[in-house]
């Protein structure tokens, strides 16, 4: 076995060793993400939805990232009005009375 101990005291310090040794249980990092748990209710359109789905992304993101999905965010609700503003509608009823100088 080995040539500086008997076998004798090889076999006693084998048993004073634990068989398994147990994982350590997670410790609290104030510093870890954690999710803020905001109700979003729905909006009705779509596109708008679809950017307030995406805040959930920074629940798992440590801070420094939060800047990214905010700004994606932003530039996405910016898009959706101003999609609103694009659509095509119906004309504008003639104005009922008359212009005159």
């Amino acid at each position: 076995m080995s040539d500086s101990l008997p076998e004798a005291e090889v076999g006693a310090v084998a048993e004073g060793l634990p068989e398994a040794v147990p994982e350590a249980e997670p410790t609290y990092d104030p510093a870890a993400p954690e999710p803020l748990n905001v109700d979003r209710a729905p909006s009705g359109n779509a596109d708008v939805d679809a950017q307030l789905g995406r805040l959930a992304d920074t629940d798992h993101l440590a801070t420094d990232g939060h800047v990214e999905v905010y700004e994606d965010v932003h530039r996405g609700l910016r898009d959706a009005l101003t999609a609103l503003d694009a659509r095509p509608g119906p004309p504008a009823p003639p104005s009922t009375y008359d212009r005159r100088s």
